[in-house]
């Protein structure tokens, strides 16, 4: 192995931070690469070639990676031992010679179990398989905020015993403002704040456990499982509205880690809905579930429309400065489809284009995203597999 090999390409390093959301840097020519790192580096390297391109020989991980063939012969090697890849047989001959042994991912070797905080009255966890496939699903009812821990323990727990293989790790989306560490700084929802729940997990399940905003587990999901480009902004509306967002494939989190909590940015200066943030005109007055909810059962059949096209209008206009600044070049939404499907998104749309640069975002597209109801479910998976094995 050579500091050449592990110069290559960006850098997914599982051992460069215990957060799920460890910026991947690409290493500049030149600098000193200590053996481990470079080691760490290629693993990830051949794991996320796999993930992404399906089975293939050493000669074509090889070439696929840059990495030596002696190099790809001690990784497959190391990695077949840890029961992270395996042999699956041969490719057919087309020619004269051996046929070539293909190795994959043991996709069914291990499996994630994921946990959602994110609902209004129930938590949701699952057992997942490393293409986020969910194999086993819990519901239990949300608990008084001072048994949540206890109640997500006892559900991690069962969902482990269910796995019927080794567990890789444990993935948390919960609302609120969310550390590196897994710290929630702040979760009103259950009165959360300075709390380490990565910490209290990690030791009640001695299993690797990671713990993000599940807006951010949301945009991971889309990215990894779904068609998101590099730079794409995800709107979850549900209880409350946030947001996650990638920025050439990285996700930002921002100086204090509140990046995306656009649900109580105003939005209506023309007064409005008072929010239960105490603030009038917040977004999330406007588009949360319950808000938008209630002022559509309050409409005729007539308003309806305009009721959906003034949620969207607001939502654009909250949207547009980080359109404007950031060059994003798609906007997914997340949450039920009845109600932001439609003329709620095309009204959005419309207003995105209409407040900024014309000749650059005419096509911005805004689309409904196709994970579905798990989709913080798949994208607490991304965070092991990207967590643990530097796949993503």
């Amino acid at each position: 192995m050579t500091t050449t090999e592990a110069s290559r390409g960006a850098v997914l390093d599982p051992t460069a931070s215990s957060g799920a959301f460890a910026p991947g840097r690409t290493l500049r020519q030149g600098a000193k690469v200590l053996p481990e790192h470079a080691r760490a580096h290629n693993r990830a390297l051949l794991l996320q070639t796999l993930f992404h391109r399906g089975a293939m020989s050493r000669a074509d991980l090889s070439r696929e990676t840059g990495l030596t063939r002696v190099t790809i012969s001690d990784l497959v090697a190391e990695l077949i031992t840890d029961g992270f890849i395996a042999e699956i047989g041969t490719r057919e001959a087309s020619g004269p010679g051996k046929p070539a042994i293909l190795i994959d991912l043991d996709r069914d070797g291990h499996r994630i179990v994921g946990i959602d905080l994110s609902g209004s009255d129930v938590i949701i966890g699952a057992v997942l398989t490393f293409d986020g496939e969910v194999v086993a699903r819990r519901e239990v009812p949300l608990p008084p905020h001072d048994t949540v821990v206890q109640t997500v323990v006892a559900l991690a727990r069962e969902l482990v015993a269910d796995a019927h293989a080794p567990v890789l790790g444990v993935g948390v989306g919960t609302p609120g403002v969310v550390n590196d560490r897994g710290v929630i700084l702040t979760a009103p929802n259950f009165g959360w704040a300075g709390f380490d729940l990565e910490g209290a997990l990690r030791e009640a399940l001695d299993l690797p456990v990671l713990v993000a905003n599940d807006a951010n587990a949301a945009v991971l999901a889309e990215y990894t499982f779904g068609e998101a480009a590099d730079d794409v902004l995800l709107v979850k509306v549900g209880r409350g509205v946030g947001s996650g967002l990638l920025a050439a494939g990285q996700p930002m989190r921002g100086s204090r880690f509140a990046a995306g909590e656009i649900g109580h940015v105003t939005v209506g200066t023309d007064g409005g809905p008072q929010c239960v943030c105490g603030k009038v005109g917040c977004l999330e007055a406007w588009l949360s579930v319950p808000s938008l909810s209630a002022r559509l059962a309050e409409a005729s059949s007539d308003e309806r429309e305009g009721v959906l096209r003034d949620a969207g209008e607001r939502l654009g206009i909250a949207l547009a400065p980080v359109v404007g600044a950031l060059d994003v070049s798609e906007i997914v939404l997340s949450g039920p489809a009845e109600l932001l499907d439609g003329v709620l998104a095309l009204q959005t749309a419309e207003t995105l284009r209409s407040r900024t640069l014309a000749p650059f975002h005419d096509r911005l597209r805004v689309r409904m995203s196709a994970q579905g109801e798990d989709i913080v479910l798949r994208g607490a998976a991304v965070m092991v597999l990207s967590g643990q094995l530097g796949v993503s």
